[in-house]
């Protein structure tokens, strides 16, 4: 089973709705398994910076299987710094999460930036698992 074009959209819009909620703008990503782009957007005003973090978060989410929280805090339990991972598009910036089958097998990662940290991931945990419930369809 895979993540297809429609249900990234279905994430976004999902995405979107909860940022426009909070009230500040915000950039969103999906991806793919591998971490390859599927969809996103930049929602009027959102920070030009939030583009490329909004990106990363959804690639680390699904490059990893964890949210980008639980990244961070293994960073900062075992004392290392994301680079050990070799990979300079990993990061522990909250705001990310996987995007699982109802199995739990990794489809994804949705990314979002542009709110305060802890709304960025608690909207992105938010979508992500109402997709694993099959509400996103």
């Amino acid at each position: 089973m895979k993540l297809d074009r429609m249900a990234a959209h279905r994430l976004l819009e999902e995405a979107v709705a909860q940022v426009d909620a909070v009230g500040r703008p915000a950039c969103v990503a999906v991806t793919d398994e591998r971490g390859a782009l599927i969809a996103f957007t930049r929602m009027d005003g959102a920070p030009v910076r939030s583009v490329k973090l909004s990106e990363a978060k959804a690639y680390s989410a699904a490059r990893l299987g964890v949210s980008t929280t639980a990244f961070h805090e293994r960073l900062l339990r075992d004392g290392m710094p994301a680079t050990y991972f070799a990979d300079p598009t990993l990061t522990g910036m909250p705001g990310g999460a996987v995007i699982t089958s109802e199995s739990g097998a990794t489809l994804g990662g949705i990314g979002i930036s542009g709110l305060a940290p802890a709304d960025d991931q608690r909207i992105a945990d938010d979508v992500a698992a109402r997709h694993k419930a099959g509400q996103d369809r």
